[in-house]
């Protein structure tokens, strides 16, 4: 399983929107820049994240993007989730009947649980749990 570009670049924004949780709306501009994504491609990503409910828009002159919820709400499954689809290994695990030895297959099994494995983490970790995680890092890094 590969993630895709389109939800790299999407964690990526929510994270940056989860930095300024507390200081008001960013605007993609300046998400851009941070994150080094173009500017077309972060509004196609944002327009998603945003009918996935996981961003809200505020427009004006100090308008731009923040989360929907605070980041301890936020889910690295919900961001997965509306940008890439369904965590997939194998089609049989989705749909049993796509192979005729779905019931007893050995590989099947395991590619169930690689994709369970998967969907734990995911729904462990949320967008503050990466925010402390990184505000130990950079504590770390300057002793």
């Amino acid at each position: 399983m590969k993630v895709s570009t389109r939800t790299r670049y999407g964690i990526r924004a929510a994270i940056e929107l989860a930095q300024h949780h507390k200081q008001g709306p960013l605007q993609l501009r300046i998400i851009a820049e941070r994150q080094a994504i173009s500017v077309k491609y972060l509004e196609q990503l944002v327009a998603v994240l945003r009918s996935g409910g996981i961003v809200r828009s505020l427009r004006g002159a100090r308008g731009g993007y923040l989360l929907a919820k605070a980041p301890n709400q936020v889910r690295l499954s919900d961001v997965f989730h509306c940008l890439e689809g369904p965590v997939a290994t194998t089609e049989c695990v989705e749909d049993p009947e796509f192979c005729d030895r779905s019931l007893d297959c050995v590989a099947r099994k395991l590619w169930t649980r690689v994709e369970g494995a998967v969907n734990d983490v995911l729904d462990s970790v949320t967008l503050q749990d990466l925010l402390d995680q990184a505000g130990k890092q950079s504590q770390n890094y300057s002793i």
